[in-house]
């Protein structure tokens, strides 16, 4: 609308005095009723409260539930780390077991010079099983122990602890290591066969060629002797070897209790970390192995009994 006004003179004054103003109805004014909230506070904090508590808890269960996928992640990263060397440790058992049986051989031939060549090789191989065996180790105590947290975790340093601990602890004597024992055994035995090795007394040898590799030699739950179990598992936590379908069998009647059957063992099983390892079946055959070369003196011995009974 257009409205002219004027309280001038002069057309000039006259002219300044028109002004634009727009037509817009005048607005309505209704009564300021107080809100619900205000008519009944207590109730809406009541209802505000709860509805910031539900808020907090949805946040919680969602803080938990990644916080419980990261876990599993983790434990699962660091359970395939520690058994992606296991082909590469069955290849140093193989490759110890070979260079044994040319030690021997050598040994044969009285060639020193070879034996002793062969001995700075196995040194080598079992230097760098420790080596496989010590990252396994670590990176199995990282997955179990991990545990999330505020702030980034620093795996690397995490690592280099485990590493340090486990030096620490062992501290490994290759020159007393079970595998290398046997080799020196094996190549003694060509020439001194049933005669103690220089400073070890008979025991120590019974014990070095009768339980490398495995802790138990029989199955604690069938009494079956480990070469004869038809599928042979082996704990990933305590290193003792079932039958499969005793042990899974054992452990889904004892939920509450389910610490491994061997006498004085106090380390707990999980059904899926019991498993046939690769090295089991390489430690199998090797006690079979021993096993035979163990019973083959009995078998002369009544041969040659039988003969002398005979001949009378």
């Amino acid at each position: 609308m257009l409205k002219i006004y004027h309280n001038s003179k002069t057309p000039a004054q006259f002219y300044t005095g028109i002004k634009l103003v727009s037509h817009k109805p005048p607005a309505k004014k209704f009564p300021q009723n107080k809100s619900a909230e205000n008519q009944n506070p207590k109730k809406f904090k009541k209802s505000r409260q709860r509805r910031e508590k539900r808020g907090t808890k949805m946040a919680a269960s969602t803080s938990v539930a990644r916080a419980g996928d990261a876990v599993t992640k983790i434990r699962t990263a660091a359970n395939t780390l520690s058994t992606d060397n296991q082909p590469l440790l069955v290849e140093i058992r193989k490759t110890i077991n070979t260079l044994q049986d040319v030690a021997v051989e050598m040994e044969k031939l009285n060639r020193t010079q070879e034996v002793k060549e062969l001995e700075d090789a196995v040194l080598e191989l079992l230097h760098a099983n420790e080596e496989c065996e010590s990252f396994s180790s670590v990176m199995q105590s990282v997955g179990d122990n991990y545990q999330p947290g505020t702030e980034l975790k620093d795996f690397k340093k995490v690592i280099d602890e485990e590493k340090s601990k486990l030096q620490g602890a062992s501290a490994a004597n290759l020159q007393k290591d079970p595998f290398l024992r046997r080799f020196q055994e094996a190549v003694w035995n060509v020439h001194h066969a049933g005669q103690p090795m220089p400073g070890e007394e008979q025991e120590d040898i019974v014990m070095t060629t009768t339980q490398i590799g495995l802790l138990n030699t029989v199955c604690p739950i069938t009494g079956k002797s480990v070469t004869d179990l038809s599928e042979p598992v082996r704990s990933m936590d305590c290193k003792h070897v079932y039958e499969k379908e005793a042990i899974l069998l054992h452990l889904r009647k004892n939920t509450k209790s389910n610490n491994c059957p061997v006498a004085g063992c106090p380390k707990a099983l999980r059904a899926n970390r019991v498993v046939c390892d690769a090295l089991l079946l390489v430690d199998i055959e090797e006690m079979r192995t021993q096993n035979k070369q163990t019973d083959m003196p009995g078998v002369f011995e009544d041969f040659t009994t039988f003969s002398d009974d005979d001949s009378q």
